[in-house]
């Protein structure tokens, strides 16, 4: 979306929209700007992935959240007091929402013990309940139910030669969206809550950030995204990967138990929300990634997927 030049241009738009003195603007992202001032570092996310009315009402849950002591990045609202700018950067219209740095660091992937996953499922439960509150007294009307968003049209994207796969990710579907919805166990909720989206600072205190993909849901896929990121991503050996992914998951349902009501009955679902992660994540590939321009480990890490998917395999079985 940001050629080359428009970083300059950018910077110069941040420092008369907002009430800050930026020095660099560098792209993280196509959508994410690191923003350094003389003593602070910002983030601007520059995007039209969502429309202003769902930009505006993702700020204003996480602002509300921020409010109520969960541990997010503030927003930062420009001089006009508008905590979504839209902007015309090069010859395009996009939305801006400028926010100040949450404390702490991405936590190298063999620190994920289970007080830290404890501690994870503990400030999951916190957002949960705040987000219950939120609801009330907002109710959400331009945030999406995650069976709306692209990302879970799964049959648009695997191909159809994949006939194994297609049957059961809509199986998957099917039986979500037939499972009974009430105010205990579906709502507003990140969506995206991976090892990448949590700091953590030298207190071990979590934030959460990037909120940009938060939808309406089961609560408990909240609770699978964090299970599945740790399983995938942070078993280093030295062990069962099985007998870690249950550890993984008590750690972080124990934890979360301590802040907020978890019914039985979604809790014995919690394979079918991996699954449904699992199979996202292959879609997306699909959706993403050149097919004509795989490289070697692109091809292995589909493969690698596609054969475990096929094979109905359960990461925590």
């Amino acid at each position: 979306m940001i050629n080359n030049e428009d970083p300059i241009q950018l910077l110069a738009i941040l420092n008369e929209l907002y009430p800050v003195e930026l020095l660099t603007v560098l792209a993280v992202t196509n959508e994410i700007f690191r923003c350094t001032a003389k003593q602070d570092v910002y983030f601007a996310r520059i995007t039209n992935y969502k429309s202003y009315e769902e930009q505006l009402e993702e700020v204003t849950y996480t602002n509300f959240l921020k409010k109520e002591g969960l541990a997010v990045s503030p927003t930062i609202s420009s001089l006009n007091r508008n905590v979504v700018e839209k902007i015309i950067l090069g010859s395009k219209e996009a939305l801006t929402v400028l926010y100040k740095a949450a404390p702490g660091i991405h936590l190298p992937r063999d620190q994920w013990n289970a007080d830290v996953l404890k501690e994870f499922g503990r400030q999951i439960g916190r957002l949960h309940r705040f987000s219950k509150k939120f609801e009330e007294i907002h109710p959400v009307k331009h945030i999406k139910n995650w069976y709306e968003n692209e990302e879970y049209a799964f049959h648009k994207y695997i191909p159809e030669g994949e006939s194994a796969i297609r049957d059961i990710a809509q199986d998957v579907l099917s039986t979500i969206k037939a499972l009974p919805q009430n105010r205990s166990n579906y709502g507003l909720l990140h969506g995206d809550l991976w090892l990448e989206n949590v700091l953590v600072d030298e207190g071990s205190k979590l934030s959460m950030v990037d909120f940009q993909d938060c939808e309406k849901n089961f609560y408990i896929f909240d609770l699978a995204v964090p299970i599945y990121s740790a399983i995938e991503y942070s078993f280093v050996g030295g062990g069962n990967i099985v007998d870690y992914g249950r550890d993984v998951a008590k750690a972080v349902i124990d934890g979360y138990q301590e802040e907020n009501d978890l019914p039985a009955e979604m809790l014995e679902h919690l394979p079918l929300f991996i699954k449904l992660k699992e199979v996202f994540e292959y879609s997306m590939m699909h959706m993403y990634w050149n097919k004509e321009k795989l490289t070697e480990e692109q091809i292995r890490i589909m493969n690698h997927y596609r054969m475990r998917i096929e094979r109905n395999q359960s990461l925590l079985s």
